[in-house]
């Protein structure tokens, strides 16, 4: 299950859940086995200059490789910088956890 977190400056009137929901729709285009994107945003209060960082988390998996690295990335700078008012900085960062990472729905 992927993770997405949103970190922003709280001066963007941005309506973070349906970025969330994009985001976890794009996800699912590039890998439709991926599952249900765990999300989050934080508002900043205090910042310097206003911007936006995506940081998403997947899985380690053999065809998780740099093409489709590169091709997701793109789709999700697409989609969320439709989101944002301008002028803005936006930043994406996809990283892959590691072996040790442990994940299941406790019910």
């Amino acid at each position: 299950m992927p993770h997405c977190e949103l970190s922003y400056s709280s001066d963007l009137a941005i309506d973070a859940k349906a970025i969330l929901a994009e985001v976890e729709a794009c996800i699912l285009r590039h890998d439709g086995g991926a599952g249900e994107t765990k999300g989050r945003a934080y508002p900043a209060p205090v910042f310097l200059h206003t911007h936006l960082k995506a940081s998403v988390a997947l899985l380690a998996k053999p065809h998780r490789n740099a093409a489709f690295t590169a091709a997701l990335q793109k789709d999700l700078v697409d989609v969320i910088a439709a989101h944002l008012p301008r002028p803005c900085w936006l930043s994406v960062d996809i990283t892959f956890s590691s072996q040790t990472y442990h994940t299941e729905f406790l019910e």
